[in-house]
């Protein structure tokens, strides 16, 4: 099949786009795939006639991911053509030339739906779930309000928009986050007000609205669901601090353990809420769940994933080399689902 890995862009987790984006590709090529690895926001400059055909490592200036976040300016200086456009030079072109693009895309204008959603109107097949799902799960507000209608258990907290007086009472130690964020960028815990103040501050950043909920001390899971079935759960413990984008993808910051050290009970239940998220999201093709369970054993999902990482350290391929699927074999599943071969 001829497939574009579509990746980069400008949302804070550009930098984890690109390096799924150059797995996923390698991969592909592996399955003897015509693969094309374009940055969505940069796009390509040369011929695209016969692109498809080309030997050219097309992930071979893909760095890995940083400790920081990716320096977005400098990267939309690299546009000769300016930023009107979200799409870079020839990507909508080249994706309507190809047979499936695989979406390798995170955060904002990947996972929110808008790209789905542009897809679909010029008829360009691509992986992950569709434009609605991706944009009720990118919100976590959304997400939350769903949660609360399918009796799904979940922190307990409210929103914040920038510049609206707060209602509600903080109740400490709690979670501070951008509503429409990911990879734990902007994420704090506050203990007191002086760190609540500093959370607000840093959340803002990131997005105009912001997610105040209930901290929960205990041990953190994740669990990824395939055409509605979950896969096997994995247990993340941080050698330091907490889950956040260092610990997420620096390698040797956290212990992963799959299958979780769980009984068989605490198992079932978490993989059964993992699925009814599935399904309360409208979610097709495959997704992630994140888990908290507290030190007495309840179980919480704090948010959903519709296009999780796919990094060397990313969760959802341990969980299916679990079940004896490799990388190549995973990406070949995703395919699978969308071009019913």
């Amino acid at each position: 099949m001829k497939i574009v890995v579509l990746a980069g862009g400008i949302s804070t987790e550009r930098d984890v786009s690109l390096s799924s984006g150059s797995m996923i590709y390698r991969a592909l090529k592996k399955n003897g795939h015509q693969a094309v690895l374009l940055d969505v926001y940069l796009g390509y400059e040369g011929e695209i006639q016969g692109i498809f055909d080309r030997e050219e490592d097309w992930a071979a200036q893909t760095g890995a991911v940083s400790e920081k976040n990716p320096d977005l300016e400098a990267v939309k200086a690299l546009r000769r053509d300016g930023d009107r456009s979200f799409f870079g030079p020839n990507v909508l072109a080249v994706c309507g030339m190809a047979d499936m693009v695989f979406m390798a895309l995170h955060g904002a204008n990947g996972e929110d739906g808008k790209i789905q959603a542009c897809f679909e109107l010029m008829g360009i097949p691509y992986t992950g779930t569709d434009f609605v799902s991706s944009a009720m799960a990118m919100d976590k507000g959304i997400t939350k309000d769903i949660f609360k209608a399918y009796d799904i258990p979940t922190p307990a907290g409210f929103r914040l928009k920038e510049g609206e007086p707060q209602t509600e009472r903080t109740f400490f130690p709690c979670i501070v986050k951008a509503c429409r964020g990911g990879s734990s960028v902007g994420v704090c815990i506050a203990r007191d007000e002086g760190e609540y103040e500093r959370a607000k501050q840093e959340a803002f950043r990131y997005d105009s609205e912001i997610i105040v909920e209930q901290y929960i001390k205990g041990r953190e899971f994740s669990v990824g669901v395939m055409d509605g079935r979950a896969l096997p759960v994995i247990e993340i413990a941080p050698k330091q601090g907490f889950y956040d984008y260092k610990n997420k993808y620096q390698a040797g910051s956290t212990v992963e353990t799959c299958p979780a050290e769980l009984s068989e009970e605490k198992t079932r239940q978490m993989q059964a809420v993992a699925e009814r998220v599935f399904a309360a999201l409208r979610m097709k093709s495959y997704a992630r769940m994140d888990f908290m369970m507290s030190e007495s054993g309840e179980i919480f999902c704090l948010e959903a994933n519709t296009l999780p990482g796919m990094t060397p350290t990313s969760l959802l391929p341990q969980e299916a080399a679990v079940l004896g699927m490799d990388f190549p074999g995973l990406c070949e599943k995703i395919i699978s689902v969308h071009a019913d071969v």
